[in-house]
């Protein structure tokens, strides 16, 4: 099983270069980044972890430029978006965004999408909430066509262009495989019919881990799995692991760098049996 981690990318925290310059010296797989492009002040949304929103939230960095700072210096690192609000950005701006930096990476990234659960951040943004998921199916169909098409067109409800040229295009082929955020019935309908791989979060108990996977077995088959925000437990990380998870992605806390650069080590120790 792969072993790579999820964090909040912040201005308070370690860098991206410094981080993923640890991860790949320790054999750590890949990076994944929260998105969040701002947070309303006035917010009616709870919190689904309940309680107080925590401050990385508020503090987040664009994922594509700090994975971009992180491609330039690894060789090997994987870097995704775990995941990235695609129902909140704009359908061609993304598409070339991921195209770019697959390129500068030399075709290392996973494109990890959901729809979000903050209702007004998504109203900045035009999104109306009750659409979300219809409108992240659409964009994920346009992208597609920009990705793989000189000339790329998309006539949806929500999404319409007329032919467009845009490039670059990406390294891999047909596209960067795109990974389905969520934990719901409605992640695992779009897995099979939009994605190439699932991203859940982790469940909170070993014994919940196998039934978690089966789940997508019967709706979408046998699909890659990339666990997202995984508790460094090991009897966690050992289950995923008998499970047949491909990879996971341990939930590592925002930290200034010589913190960071301990619970790496930490993590490491943690995961040497299942890597």
């Amino acid at each position: 099983m792969k072993v790579g981690v999820t964090t909040f990318m912040t201005d308070e925290g370690i860098g991206p270069a410094a981080l993923a310059t640890a991860l790949e010296e320790r054999g750590f797989d890949s990076l994944f980044l929260h998105e969040h492009s701002h947070i309303p002040v006035e917010r009616e949304t709870r919190f689904p972890g309940g309680g107080e929103l925590p401050r990385v939230y508020y503090r987040t960095l664009d994922p594509f430029v700090a994975l971009t700072a992180a491609a330039t210096v690894t060789r090997d690192l994987l870097l995704g978006t775990g995941v990235a609000l695609l129902a909140q950005r704009d359908v061609i701006h993304t598409a070339k965004e991921v195209a770019s930096l697959d390129l500068v990476s030399d075709g290392r990234v996973i494109f990890g999408v959901g729809t979000g659960w903050n209702r007004e951040q998504m109203r900045n943004h035009g999104t109306d909430p009750r659409r979300r998921g219809a409108l992240l199916n659409e964009r994920l169909g346009a992208i597609k066509e920009i990705w793989t098409r000189d000339k790329a067109e998309f006539h949806g409800e929500y999404v319409d262009f007329a032919p467009i040229f845009c490039w670059p295009k990406p390294v891999q082929h047909p596209h960067p495989p795109v990974y389905i955020g969520g934990d719901g019935q409605a992640a695992l309908a779009r897995v099979a019919a939009h994605g190439d791989g699932w991203m859940p979060h982790a469940v909170g108990h070993p014994a919940r881990v196998r039934p978690q996977l089966d789940r997508l077995a019967e709706v979408a088959g046998d699909v890659p799995v990339i666990v997202a925000s995984v508790p460094p437990d090991p009897e966690l990380v050992a289950a995923y692991a008998e499970a047949g998870a491909g990879r996971v992605a341990l939930s590592l806390p925002t930290q200034p760098e010589a913190e960071t650069l301990r619970t790496l080590d930490a993590f490491a120790a943690l995961v040497g049996d299942c890597r």
